[in-house]
């Protein structure tokens, strides 16, 4: 296949077309390794992944795509063995890929290591207004042509791929490379190229300890709302239900749904008998290893380690903070808006609480955060500013005499 982009008007690509795309499949192991002798020097490659989980605990890796200056293949790992992409995940090659978060498991998960070095494009994105876009939405918006969704929710592990899914794989990485460029140039004339690869980083260190079990139970929501002995229990019994699930790689929920996590929280069951009248639990928790584990996990909360001082405070506690965090909210979330950032890059309503309690800790008192807003922040907490309407409907930041 081959083709080149159609020009518009404004020299970007006509957004009924979508440009075709040069590719190589590698199916035999001697091609692959050759591929990796040719990456070893390059400066940065775009990356992406196919990849199922459905029915499984870790992500089952169908399709590898990487595209580089010259050239753009398609690998797969059905047929080839990717152990050795570890030594270019710990090299100094930047990664660029898009959405990042499940495809560096997948690299963990099939290399023993994720990327050394990362530029993500939707994290980058947020620096210059687009809240968390889709890799089709970026392609329109910095490229101006969309790209195909039709083999989106195809099945991948099917053999053999189709000329369509194979197209459709390579148009996800093509012009990755160019899109980087463009988002490089642009945060860079913002003064945001740095925070964007602060960021980056911190992605990379947070999506290393993801699938940590002692932090499952923070995955539910209804679970971070129980106080002490039944949010214990939940602590205890999600850890567990995340390690049963990886033991037998199946979904979380094949082994035990947040309802019955929760529901067993509440009710801390400690007999076989007990168990048999929690919602949520059928037949096949009642027996043999399954109800050994749900029940050794809730006898064990006592070996439960500390949670940080802020999440163990009383509910009343936190809500002497609330119109402090309300106001602070306010004009937090007006500032990004105004500054074409996305404002959870900023700070979700938890940073904005750490902030306002002071903890030592909190992210937004430390780097271009804390230039940005903890500054200010600071000013308007200890009355040395106010916020106050301009007469448009905008809050305005405007120092005060104590």
């Amino acid at each position: 296949m081959g083709g080149g982009r159609q020009g518009g008007r404004d020299g970007r690509a006509d957004l009924s077309r979508r440009p075709e795309v040069d590719y190589s499949l590698l199916t035999e192991q001697a091609a692959f390794d050759s591929l990796l002798g040719t990456l070893k020097g390059e400066e940065r490659i775009a990356v992406d992944t196919e990849f199922h989980r459905e029915r499984t605990y870790f992500p089952k890796v169908a399709l590898v795509q990487i595209a580089w200056p010259d050239g753009l293949a398609l690998i797969d790992p059905l047929a080839v063995d990717l152990t050795p992409l570890a030594e270019l995940l710990a090299s100094d090659t930047l990664w660029v890929m898009h959405a990042a978060g499940q495809d560096l498991e997948v690299f963990q998960r099939a290399c023993g290591t994720a990327p050394r070095r990362l530029f993500d494009t939707q994290l980058a994105a947020g620096f210059i207004g687009l809240s968390s876009p889709s890799l089709s939405a970026l392609h329109e918006h910095q490229l101006g042509f969309h790209l195909s969704k039709g083999d989106r929710l195809t099945d991948w592990l099917a053999r053999p791929l189709t000329a369509s899914q194979l197209s459709y794989a390579a148009s996800d990485v093509a012009h990755l490379l160019e899109i980087h460029d463009l988002l490089v140039a642009e945060l860079g004339d913002r003064g945001r190229l740095d925070w964007a690869a602060t960021e980056c980083g911190e992605m990379l260190e947070r999506e290393r300890d993801r699938r940590q079990p002692e932090d499952a139970w923070r995955r539910i929501k209804e679970a971070r709302h129980l106080r002490g002995g039944a949010r214990d229990v939940a602590r205890s019994v999600a850890a567990w239900r995340e390690r049963r699930a990886a033991e037998v790689d199946i979904p979380l929920r094949h082994v035990l749904s947040d309802l019955a996590v929760v529901a067993i929280a509440q009710r801390a069951p400690t007999t076989p008998e007990a168990l048999k009248k929690v919602r949520g639990l059928d037949g096949r928790h009642f027996k043999g290893a399954v109800a050994d584990g749900i029940l050794r996990a809730v006898a064990d909360v006592g070996d439960l380690p500390a949670l940080p001082e802020d999440e163990g405070r009383p509910t009343a506690a936190r809500r002497d903070l609330r119109a402090a965090v309300t106001l602070v909210s306010a004009w937090v979330g007006q500032l990004a808006r105004d500054l074409a950032i996305d404002p959870v890059l900023v700070g979700t309503r938890s940073d904005i609480e750490a902030m306002v309690r002071g903890d030592a800790d909190a992210r937004m008192q430390t780097g271009w955060r804390h230039d940005l807003v903890g500054g200010p922040v600071d000013e308007l907490l200890s009355g040395r500013a106010a916020l106050a309407f301009d007469g448009r409907g905008e809050l305005i930041l405007i120092p005060r005499r104590p």
